[in-house]
């Protein structure tokens, strides 16, 4: 099976272009660096030839408001039209958990828009919402800085380790659409400040980390479970602390 991975050189696409070679499968990974551009449209019609499926885990490199927004629907605007061209026959998206949720703020308004685009393409499709990945805990510390402090809203949060994402992501690749969200995270939910807590000791940040019940979530205010799946399909097996043990996860 021919399979076109686009952003196949991210964190999650090389980890799924590796497990999908290694099942056998005829993959591309397509990304500008190796001449695919979905917001130009370079190179997608010969990428797409032959292929059978799609897998989206390309994300925005600016998570601005205008500029997730252009990203997402004019990525969009070129690759479901093409993949029609090409009669692709299933569509799968990686999303986050919550994006129905999170409409306040840009860029999740930009994924909800790449969702609705998806769904009225008349492709088959398996929409996957993942939570956050452990690799994202310095991030989300980085953005939530005031001063000397880490202030973290008064929620819970279920983190998935990528490789475990790209895991489930091989699976449903090769499985019949869906035609749905298939929701998953990790295996174990933790109050935000506890999860940001573990990063920090583990990386020796000196801030304090703060619970704010006015605290922000990537401009949105979020209620206690907003980030954590409803109806996970699937919960990754890599506990955090034994994943933040490893040297080089600490960074």
């Amino acid at each position: 099976m021919k399979i076109v991975v686009i952003g196949g050189t991210g964190l999650i696409g090389s980890q799924l272009v590796t497990l999908l070679k290694g099942s056998g499968h005829e993959v591309l990974a397509a990304s500008p660096n190796t001449g695919v551009n979905t917001l130009t449209g370079e190179g997608l019609a010969q990428a797409l030839q032959g292929a059978e499926v799609v897998v989206d885990v390309s994300n925005s490199p600016s998570f601005d408001d205008e500029p997730v927004m252009h990203f997402f629907k004019t990525s969009n605007g070129n690759l479901l039209p093409a993949e029609q061209a090409a009669g692709v026959r299933h569509h799968v998206a990686l999303s986050v958990v919550g994006t129905q949720e999170l409409q306040s703020s840009g860029y999740f308004r930009a994924k909800q828009v790449q969702e609705d685009m998806i769904r009225a393409s008349g492709i088959p499709y398996t929409l996957v919402h993942a939570t956050q990945f452990f690799e994202f805990a310095g991030g989300i510390l980085h953005m939530s800085l005031v001063e000397d402090q880490v202030r973290l809203p008064d929620a819970n949060i279920q983190p998935i380790a990528s490789r475990d994402v790209a895991a489930f992501m091989a699976r449903v690749t090769v499985a019949p659409p869906a035609n749905k969200i298939l929701e998953i995270g990790g295996p174990e939910k933790f109050p935000m400040a506890a999860w940001i807590g573990q990063y920090a000791k583990a990386t020796g940040r000196a801030q304090e980390i703060v619970t704010d019940t006015k605290a922000l979530y990537s401009g949105a205010a979020i209620e206690a479970d907003t980030l954590a799946p409803k109806a996970a399909v699937y919960l990754g097996a890599t506990k955090y602390a034994d994943w933040i043990a490893q040297p080089e996860n600490r960074r």
